[in-house]
C-alpha cells in the first residue's frame, strides 16, 4: 500500500511538470519587478520585434574591463537584448571585446572610427590614481545582407559617467528598436528637400540626409517649373509626404509661395528651417574682425503670418550660449581656443513634448525671435532661449572685440524667447480673400489637418565639414561637444510624419541606483573589515547558540 502511494504520487509530480511546461510554452508571459518597469517593452517596440521574420544577430561589442557605470550598461545591454530575444528567438545576440586579443588598441579604434563607431574614452578612478581608459559603445546588427551600426552611449554635456550611463540605459530599447525597425521596414514616405531659393549646399546637410535616408525616400525639389506650369508644380510637390526648407537665402515670388500654401492647405507637412537676419560668422573672419548683422526678407511674412506665426528681425543674445573657436598663432604652433559667444544660443525645452523629450541642448547661431499669434492653430514652443536673454534689433554691427567682455547681466533680462514652434490644425490659406498670382483646379482656403515646424535658424541643420567631408550633425570639432540638433530634427521628422512609436520609446524614464564613488572610496577599510568580521560573528554566534541549545536538549 505503501509503495502504491508512492508510485501514485511520482506519476502525479510528473503529470504536473507535463502541463506547466505545456502551459509555459503555449501561454508567454514575464513579469517585471522593477518599479521604473525599465524591462517592459512598450507596444511599438514589440512590433517592431514580432516583425522581425528571419534571424537578426547583433554583434555588441561594449565587453572587456572597464569601471562598474559601465559594467552596468554593458549589463542592462544584455538584459535588453535578452528581453528581445524571449519574444522573437530569431533574435540573437553576442558580446565580443575587440580589445582583447591585439595589443595596438589605438589601431582598432580608428579601424572603428572609420567605420562610423567612434569609440569612448572613459577616465577610471581607483584608490586615488586616474586613470584613461577604451571601450567601443556600439553593437552592429545584421539582417540578411543589410547591417546597421547602433550606438549605445548617449553623450551629454557637462555629463558626469553616472549621468552619461542613465541617459544611455533609458535609450537602450529606442536604440535597437530603431535598428531593428531599419533593418526590417522598406522604406514608403517620402520626403522633398527644397532647393533653387539660396538654401544650404548639400556638403552642409549631408549628415543628416544621409540619416533621413535610412527611413524615409528623398529626392531634391524646386519650385523652377512653377512660372511655366503652376499646376503641374503643385502635382508633382503632392506627391511628397514633408518638405523641408534648409536655410532659404533667396525670396520666394508670389507663385511660389502660392504653391506652397496650396500644398499645405491639401495637407502637405512642412519644416522651416528659415531666418530674417543675415549674418555669419564666416563674415567676422575679416581684418576688422566686424560684420553687419541686417534683415533679409524672404517674401514669407504674410504666410506665416496668416498661419499664425512671426518671424522678427532681430537677434537672440543669450548668455546660456556656445563658444566661438578663433585660432591664434600662425603655422604648426596655430593654436584653436573657445570664447564665450552670446549669438550662438544653447536651447532647451520649455516642455515635455515626445520631439524634445531627453535630447541634449540644441545649438543656434544667429537665432531670431519667433512671435505666436492667435488664431484657430495649435502652437507648441519647442525650443527657446534662456531666461538670460537679450533682444537685439537690426541692423547691427557684430564683432569680435565682444570676446573676452564681461557681459552686463543687468541688460539680459527679456527672458524665454521662442526659437522654434510646432503649429498643429487647421490653416487659414495666406491667399484667402485675395487676388491669386494664377489660377488652380481646386484651391483651397484652408487646410486639411496638418503640421508645421517653424525653426527660427537655418543653421541648426548644419553639418562642419573636415577636409571637405561632412562631420556628423551638432559635434564640433574643435571642442569635441556634440549638441542635441540631430536628434531635434530626426524626432521632428518621425512625430510629422507621424512615427510617433519610437519617439514614445525614446521618452521613457529610468532610474538607476549607483554607488556613490566619493563615499565608497573614503569609507573602504571600514566596508572591508565589516565584511571580513561580519560573516566570522555571525558565524561564531550560530554555533555558539547550536551548541547551547543542543546540550539543553540531550541535558533534559
Amino acid at each position: 500500500m505503501k509503495h502504491s502511494n508512492t508510485y501514485k504520487s511520482l506519476v502525479i509530480l510528473v503529470l504536473t511538470i507535463a502541463v506547466l511546461n505545456w502551459l509555459a510554452s503555449a501561454f508567454f508571459t514575464r513579469w517585471d519587478l522593477t518599479q521604473d518597469n525599465r524591462y517592459t517593452l512598450s507596444p511599438a517596440a514589440l512590433k517592431i520585434i514580432n516583425d522581425v521574420e528571419e534571424p537578426v544577430i547583433i554583434d555588441v561589442f561594449l565587453e572587456g574591463q572597464f569601471p562598474s557605470q559601465f559594467r552596468r550598461l554593458r549589463n542592462e545591454t544584455r538584459q535588453m537584448l535578452e528581453e528581445f530575444a524571449a519574444y522573437n528567438h530569431n533574435i540573437k545576440f553576442n558580446f565580443t571585446d575587440p580589445l582583447e586579443e591585439e595589443n595596438d588598441a589605438e589601431a582598432i579604434a580608428t579601424e572603428f572610427y572609420e567605420l562610423g563607431m567612434t569609440p569612448a574614452r572613459i577616465s577610471v578612478q581607483e584608490s586615488g590614481k586616474s586613470s584613461e581608459e577604451l571601450i567601443i559603445p556600439w553593437a552592429m546588427a545584421n539582417y540578411g545582407d543589410k547591417s546597421i551600426k547602433i550606438p549605445l552611449l548617449k553623450n551629454q554635456l557637462g555629463a558626469s559617467d553616472e549621468e552619461l550611463v542613465t541617459n544611455s540605459v533609458q535609450q537602450l530599447e529606442y536604440a535597437f528598436a530603431d535598428g531593428l525597425s531599419k533593418l526590417i521596414y522598406p522604406r514608403k514616405k517620402k520626403i522633398a528637400v527644397m532647393r533653387g531659393n539660396g538654401e544650404l549646399p548639400d556638403a552642409l546637410i549631408a549628415d543628416f540626409i544621409r540619416s533621413l535616408q535610412d527611413y524615409y525616400l528623398l529626392a531634391p525639389f524646386t519650385l523652377d517649373s512653377t512660372a511655366v506650369n503652376p499646376q503641374k508644380t503643385l502635382n508633382d510637390l503632392k506627391e511628397y509626404d514633408l518638405i523641408i526648407e534648409a536655410k532659404p537665402t533667396e525670396a520666394f515670388s508670389e507663385k511660389e509661395k502660392y504653391v506652397l500654401d496650396q500644398y499645405t492647405m491639401q495637407g502637405g507637412k512642412s519644416i522651416w528651417l528659415t531666418e530674417s537676419v543675415a549674418m555669419e560668422t564666416d563674415s567676422l573672419l575679416n581684418p576688422t574682425g566686424t560684420a553687419l548683422a541686417y534683415p533679409r526678407d524672404l517674401n514669407l511674412g504674410d504666410m506665416f503670418f496668416s498661419y499664425g506665426v512671426r518671424i522678427n528681425p532681430v537677434l537672440i543674445n543669450d548668455i546660456y550660449s556656445a563658444p566661438i573657436i578663433l585660432a591664434s598663432g600662425s603655422g604648426n604652433n596655430t593654436r584653436f581656443n573657445p570664447y564665450p559667444w552670446f549669438y550662438s544660443p544653447f536651447s532647451a525645452s520649455p516642455n515635455d513634448h515626445p520631439i524634445t523629450s531627453n535630447i541634449e541642448a540644441v545649438k543656434f547661431e544667429y537665432a531670431n525671435q519667433i512671435d505666436t499669434l492667435k488664431n484657430q492653430v495649435k502652437k507648441t514652443i519647442l525650443l527657446s532661449s534662456s531666461p538670460q536673454t537679450k533682444v537685439e534689433g537690426t541692423p547691427k554691427e557684430i564683432s569680435l572685440s565682444m570676446v573676452g567682455k564681461e557681459p552686463d547681466l543687468n541688460s539680459y533680462r527679456d527672458g524665454e524667447q521662442p526659437l522654434a514652434v510646432l503649429l498643429e490644425g487647421e490653416f487659414t490659406s495666406a491667399y484667402k480673400n485675395r487676388i491669386k498670382p494664377f489660377s488652380l483646379e481646386n484651391d483651397l482656403g484652408s487646410s486639411k489637418e496638418t503640421k508645421m515646424l517653424v525653426i527660427a535658424d537655418g543653421d541648426v541643420l548644419k553639418n562642419e565639414l573636415r577636409q571637405g567631408e561632412p562631420l556628423e550633425l551638432g559635434f564640433e570639432r574643435y571642442t569635441g561637444n556634440t549638441y542635441g540638433n540631430k536628434e531635434f530634427l530626426m524626432n521632428a521628422v518621425n512625430y510629422m510624419l507621424d512615427d510617433t512609436g519610437l519617439i514614445d520609446i525614446r521618452s521613457k524614464e529610468i532610474n538607476i541606483a549607483f554607488l556613490d564613488q566619493v563615499k565608497a572610496s573614503t569609507e573602504r577599510e571600514k566596508w572591508q573589515l565589516i565584511n571580513l568580521a561580519m560573516p566570522l560573528i555571525l558565524l561564531a554566534i550560530f554555533g555558539f547558540a547550536f551548541n547551547f541549545f543542543r546540550k539543553r536538549k540531550y541535558v533534559k
